[in-house]
């Protein structure tokens, strides 16, 4: 099966309502895409990767029985390559599932720590623009800020991937602001005034 990144976001868009999750898919695969192109990968899976990691999130919540168990089934019964499949049961660390490609290493780096920047870039009048990977860092400290991201998590990703911490950070903070507009993180229209 050929992989296309516009069949990706319209199934992913068939099977989720959710704006907020809708932006978080495409901000993994803007960090998805950012690392395809530095490494010569095909950016079309990877792309397609990062959109469809959460698919079955909103319809199966359920870590225990539902995500993204639905999705791997769902994927694979529409033929999507192995690659990406095992990528996206690699995402889930309560799988299991080993994570020894490109692919799946970074599709793990980039899913925590993208939800994170977003909403480090939120709280900001600036939005994206301007975000260092200073700020994150000191946000990451204040475990009340974005509870919900696994920190030891956002680590070991950037570990897995063999970045550097910080160089990791600042590339997925470019891969957003480039479609600051889209994900909803471009400078909030008060800060203007």
């Amino acid at each position: 099966m050929d992989v296309s990144r516009d069949q990706a976001w319209e199934l992913f868009c068939e099977w989720t309502q959710s704006d907020s999750l809708r932006k978080h898919v495409l901000g993994v695969e803007a960090a998805m895409v950012y690392y395809a192109r530095e490494w010569g990968e095909d950016e079309e899976l990877w792309a397609a990767t990062g959109i469809l990691h959460d698919l079955d999130y909103e319809r199966y919540p359920d870590l225990d029985t539902g995500h993204p168990r639905v999705a791997l089934k769902e994927l694979e019964e529409r033929g999507y390559p192995e690659i990406l499949v095992n990528a996206v049961a690699g995402h889930a660390t309560f799988l299991g599932v080993p994570r020894e490609t490109k692919l799946s290493k970074t599709l793990f780096a980039v899913d925590e720590l993208s939800g994170f920047i977003a909403a480090c870039a939120m709280v900001r009048p600036t939005g994206i623009v301007g975000l260092t990977p200073k700020s994150v860092k000191k946000k990451l400290k204040q475990p009340s800020f974005a509870a919900g991201v696994n920190r030891d998590e956002v680590r070991q990703g950037a570990e897995e991937l063999g970045v550097d911490f910080d160089e990791h950070i600042a590339k997925v903070i470019a891969a957003m602001e480039e479609r600051a507009d889209a994900l909803g993180l471009g400078p909030r229209e008060d800060a203007a005034a």
